[in-house]
């Protein structure tokens, strides 16, 4: 079994219903070319929101950082896309997690932690939903564990709240999210879990 069937095996059913990129025309390929993670669909960011960048030979890729959005998914994106807006992540997952979006490479630097040191050493994934109405599904947690248990097995990074983090935990942050209502021992067991399927 090759590396993208063992990501496919880990992912909850719901997820690996999921559609992706489109296969077939030539755009739809060079796009599934550019994903460092199958299960995702390719909506770059503009150039002008993210540093292009070598890691992890420029830089160690050390933390996965916990985004919420904030705003819609489709809103976010349309963020990620307009280059006035100076702000990335490298994934972006829907409330259901039946939609996962990567808009930077995982070798570039997203903007999305407020602090330029753990922007070089980290991946930011986004969650759609709002501090103040959250609604965090089962189907969300386990699309963004694997995800991150991906990450995780992929850049040799400890699955512990050392190294996973909240965006209100980046030194520097004046962010609030994923917000107290994020259950961080579900998160980190089904991270747990989904590392231990995937053989390195």
């Amino acid at each position: 079994m090759g590396p993208e069937e063992k990501v496919k095996a880990a992912l909850p059913s719901r997820v690996r219903k999921a559609p992706v990129a489109a296969a077939g025309p030539p755009a739809a390929r060079r796009r599934e070319a550019l994903l460092d993670y199958a299960p995702a669909v390719w909506v770059k960011a503009s150039e002008s929101n993210y540093t292009p960048s070598d890691r992890p030979e420029a830089y160690p890729i050390e933390y996965v950082v916990i985004h919420l959005t904030t705003d819609t998914l489709p809103m976010m994106l349309a963020m990620f896309k307009d280059p006035t807006e100076g702000v990335s992540a490298h994934y972006v997952i829907s409330s259901t997690g039946t939609r996962i979006a990567q808009c930077v490479r995982e070798r570039d630097v997203a903007w999305h932690s407020g602090s330029v040191w753990y922007n070089h050493r980290s991946i930011g994934i986004e969650h759609e939903g709002w501090i103040d109405q959250p609604v965090y599904t089962d189907g969300m947690y386990e699309a963004s564990a694997v995800l991150t248990a991906t990450i995780c097995a992929k850049y040799d990074v400890p699955v512990d709240r050392d190294h996973i983090l909240g965006h209100i935990e980046v030194p520097e942050s004046t962010h609030e999210d994923p917000g107290p209502v994020w259950n961080w021992n579900k998160y980190m067991k089904l991270v747990e879990t989904a590392r231990r399927r995937i053989k390195t």
